[in-house]
């Protein structure tokens, strides 16, 4: 039985392996114009600093690694994501593993993830550092349920080591240890696991961890909360019942967003089972369901604190993520016979699979007949292409980290730059010892007014020292799309002998 429960096991983590492999090849094969997050990802892997912006840099420390071993390429932002994406799944299986105690569910619980959308759909099409978001959270149910059936040291410190990762993937994982205390202080024999002294050694490796992040945090704590904030921001509604009431609203509508189909999924497989099951609980469920009560609680609580009117499902993720885990056991707790269930739900599992990669296939090949364009449908080859003909930059200025991130994937050896990053007033604006490729957004059609520079662009070129020659537009049609739907544009040339 063990030895059928191992095969389960791999198995289901070959067939993970076939699914991610496909995802690559798929993205590969579409177009290579980059999603926000992997241009995003393309400009900063040339840097290596304690902070970026807004998020932070677990996710960028691990592709300016992957870069710099491989170089740039479409297969350097996709492969590693893939892979990490894989882990989650792997890691996630082994939380089950030991919350469940049965080798088989906690394969179907490893396959289960896919249920989730934001896991099988969004973090395939373009989150990144969502991705590693996900990977941490599973990570840290890992090491957590582990710590909590077999507290020895090398658990202690998985734990700390997936905290530590956590903590500078996402901002919002820092409610994660916190609820995992909450939720075994009612068990008295886990609750002594708080208090073992090797807890001290998970704490010192998160903190080594997040340590260099730490410091540069304390002195760009508003630069670094400036886009939550924002995205949160509650528009024009003003303060009292009626924020109050669309922000809870909005709360609720998440939750359901998030957890809508692998509930769905779970009651068509198992039906009455499921249903039955929900009355049962053991150790294991109740300290899940506390884990996610406080969490959500917590999450409720900042957006009555923060009169927040958005909620968005993917701030859910490291807090909702044990659902198939919780699902399983409580059915596990009722002593049901779940052959039957678990016979119905294996099919889905492909099905799903087949749906993602499709559905990530259609939005850009089947985007001319919607009309609706993704990122990778604009023509950044072609594009970059025609503008560098006569010349080859030694430098180039884009507008945005998702201009520049693209220039890069096209020019992999040529630095790329942006207004006031990676400092005010750079040097290299100047000192280029080549011809500058100043490059931004332009509009659909190539007008004389695309060839207008930007004030803020022009401003700091000004400053720079920096006088464009040669500025132009070119604007050019989407891949798979329309006739007449295009994509711009706006550019300028500075030569050496101009300047």
């Amino acid at each position: 039985m063990l030895e059928r429960a191992t095969r389960t096991i791999r198995t289901a983590a070959l067939l993970l392996a076939a699914y991610f492999v496909l995802n690559i090849t798929l993205r590969l094969a579409l177009p290579h114009s980059l999603e926000l997050d992997e241009a995003e990802q393309s400009f900063f892997s040339q840097y290596l600093l304690a902070g970026y912006g807004p998020q932070p840099p677990f996710y960028n420390w691990m592709q300016y690694a992957v870069v710099s071993v491989t170089g740039m390429s479409i297969g350097a932002l996709i492969v590693p994501k893939n892979i990490l994406l894989f882990l989650c799944y792997i890691f996630y299986g082994l939380a089950g593993r030991e919350a469940l105690k049965d080798q088989g569910l906690a394969a179907v619980g490893m396959l289960a993830l896919i249920t989730l959308p934001q896991v099988s759909y969004m973090a395939q099409q373009d989150l990144t550092h969502t991705t590693a978001l996900l990977f941490a959270s599973s990570l840290f149910l890992y090491g957590f349920f582990r710590t909590l059936e077999r507290p020895d040291l090398g658990s202690y410190i998985l734990l700390g080591l997936a905290t530590g990762i956590g903590l500078i993937s996402k901002y919002n994982f820092a409610l994660m240890p916190v609820v995992a205390l909450i939720a075994i202080l009612p068990d008295a024999k886990w609750r002594r696991r708080a208090l073992d002294r090797r807890i001290l050694a998970a704490i010192a490796v998160a903190l080594v961890i997040v340590l260099p992040h730490a410091i540069w945090l304390r002195s760009n704590l508003e630069f670094a909360s400036s886009d939550t904030l924002v995205k949160m921001a509650a528009g024009n509604e003003p303060a009292g019942a009626v924020r109050i009431g669309r922000g809870v609203v909005a709360f609720l509508v998440a939750i359901i967003a998030f957890a809508a189909l692998p509930v769905a999924i779970f009651a068509a497989a198992f039906r009455r089972d499921f249903f039955r099951a929900l009355s049962s609980g053991s150790r294991w469920t109740g300290m899940m369901e506390r884990m996610m009560l406080a969490s959500l609680a917590g999450i409720l609580l900042i957006v009555l604190f923060t009169g927040s009117t958005t909620v968005r499902e993917r701030w859910l993720d490291p807090f909702l993520l044990v659902l198939p885990i919780y699902f399983l056991a409580k059915m596990q707790a009722a002593g049901l016979d779940l052959s039957a269930g678990l016979r119905r739900f294996r099919p889905v599992v492909p099905v799903l699979m087949a749906c993602v990669l499709v559905a990530l296939g259609f939005r850009v090949v089947g985007a001319g007949l919607i009309g609706t364009y993704s990122r990778p449908n604009v023509p950044m080859a072609d594009l970059a292409r025609d503008m560098t003909r006569e010349s080859k930059p030694a430098l180039i200025i884009a507008s945005d980290t998702y201009v520049g991130g693209n220039m890069r994937l096209q020019f992999p050896d040529v630095p790329v730059v942006i207004p006031d990053f990676p400092a005010p007033g750079i040097p290299a604006y100047a000192a280029s010892g080549g011809p500058v490729l100043i490059v931004w957004r332009g509009k659909r059609t190539a007008t004389a007014a695309d060839a207008v520079m930007p004030e803020r662009f022009s401003s700091a070129l000004t400053a720079a020292g920096i006088v464009p020659q040669e500025i132009g537009s070119l604007s050019l049609p989407y891949y798979y799309g329309r006739q007449g739907d295009n994509f711009a544009l706006g550019y300028a040339w500075v030569r050496p002998e101009a300047r």
